[in-house]
């Protein structure tokens, strides 16, 4: 288990600027985690080059970007996009004339989810299939880079791969009793964890959430020696999550969202990051906090933690200086309703003897129980009942802030890390935001 060690200081001024370069490994999508560390590479002026894990043809063919598509992708990064497919994983590999696994998940039912299995010997094949394949796909990109990396400049190389959901339509309806279930549609984590499909789902994640940064950095070895040699900084991150400190009770205590089913591939993260710094490699996972983004809306309550935030900017801005942003949230409540009812609420939440009863960082993850789930659901369902319009809602406005806070908080960090896993709370962020360095976050 990784040292907990939060960032309890703001980090130093990063010398990056105008010359040096953030590459983002995993396509940008949306609004996410991943944005904020863009934006902040762009305003301080960094070439941002971005990458893509590509897209299936409807035979199951991988292939790269068209050029529309390309344009498009380029636009939403404000860069330059390597078109060689990223794609992590092994559920589409056809290994030793077998079908892949998401082939013969095809006509499996969810009915049947405990007796789904797969031969270890295939799994095993099909994921070094699948790894092979990345490397082979990274070390193109890094043969690419060379050519458009300057000479002397610093290269942040931005892990942003997450996931390894199998690609077939049984997990749909079980990952829905799992995090959104309650009575009957309840389903544990922990026995579908234990199942032959969760022990795939296991693989999968390692797979996709972790091994891809070790891939990463072990294909970048010569390219990193060049930029070294050349005068320039190497620096790696990843984003991990393994809870986040928010305000309970009025003091800032460790939480977690459970049930969180890729946290031991976050924690297979952590240790990758740890080899390469024993290497004398400068690799860094940032722990950040909870947000709400289309990707995480199955996961119904993880958004509760968020609410905290606002006591947390309060405290550390004052009434005055945080007065615009309560003003704005508390325009999305419905008549009647008030910012200090939302954020008691979510406090009882999270203050529950329930949650502290089974969560606890030295066991974590753990899986849900159905007491625990039923009260996460719903107090998720109040905290979104209190606004007028489901589609503009409190945490989406807070997540903007974290993600930009987050973003700013590890490119300069990774400049000189103070471990290579750090945990980005709220307190750090709401500290970020009232000094002149992310004022302007909250003003956007």
């Amino acid at each position: 288990m990784t040292e907990y060690r939060p960032m309890q200081q703001l980090p130093e001024v990063a010398g990056y600027g105008s010359g040096d370069v953030l590459v983002l490994t995993g396509e940008l999508f949306g609004r996410g985690y991943a944005n904020g560390l863009v934006d902040e590479a762009r305003r301080l002026g960094m070439t941002v080059i971005g990458t893509t894990v590509g897209r299936r043809d409807a035979d199951g063919t991988l292939r790269p970007l068209t050029s529309d598509e390309c344009a498009d992708g380029e636009a939403l990064l404000g860069g330059k996009i390597i078109n060689i497919p990223l794609e992590a994983g092994f559920d589409m590999e056809s290994v030793a004339a077998q079908p892949s696994v998401a082939e013969q998940l095809k006509k499996a039912r969810p009915d049947d989810w405990n007796t789904i299995a797969f031969d270890d010997d295939f799994i095993q094949q099909a994921r070094a299939a699948g790894s092979a394949r990345f490397r082979s796909a990274i070390s193109q990109v890094a043969s690419m880079l060379d050519s458009l990396i300057p000479a002397g400049a610093n290269v942040v190389f931005a892990h942003s791969m997450a996931g390894g959901i199998p690609r077939a339509r049984v997990f749909m309806p079980l990952l829905n009793r799992i995090f959104k279930g309650t009575g009957d549609k309840y389903l544990s984590s922990g026995a579908f964890w234990d199942s032959g499909l969760g022990r795939l789902c296991d693989a999968s994640f390692n797979e996709v959430t972790a091994d891809t940064f070790r891939y990463l950095i072990e294909e970048t070895a010569d390219l990193r020696g060049r930029i070294s040699a050349d005068g320039g900084l190497v620096r790696y991150t990843a984003y991990g999550y393994h809870g986040t400190a928010v305000l309970v009770g009025g003091e800032f205590r460790w939480q977690s969202y459970t049930p969180y089913v890729q946290g031991i591939a976050k924690m297979r993260l952590e240790d990758i990051a740890a080899d390469a710094t024993r290497q004398g490699i400068v690799a860094t996972v940032f722990n950040c906090p909870e947000i709400q983004t289309n990707s995480s809306a199955l996961f119904l309550g993880v958004e509760i933690s968020l609410y905290p935030l606002l006591t947390a900017i309060r405290g550390e801005l004052g009434d005055a200086a945080s007065a615009p942003l309560f003003e704005r949230c508390r325009k999305m409540l419905k008549d009647g309703e008030t910012i200090d009812h939302l954020l008691k609420r979510a406090d009882s939440y999270l203050s529950s003897p329930i949650l502290s009863d089974i969560i606890e960082y030295d066991s974590w993850p753990q899986p849900n129980t159905r007491e625990q789930a039923e009260l996460m659901l719903a107090s998720s369902a109040e905290l979104m009942g209190m606004h007028t319009d489901q589609k503009l809602l409190i945490c989406a406005e807070l997540s903007r802030i974290v993600f930009q806070s987050t973003g700013r908080l590890m490119l300069h960090a990774s400049w000189n890390p103070a471990a290579s896993a750090l945990w980005l709370n709220h307190d750090i962020i709401a500290r970020l935001l009232s000094d002149g360095r992310g004022r302007d976050i909250l003003d956007n």
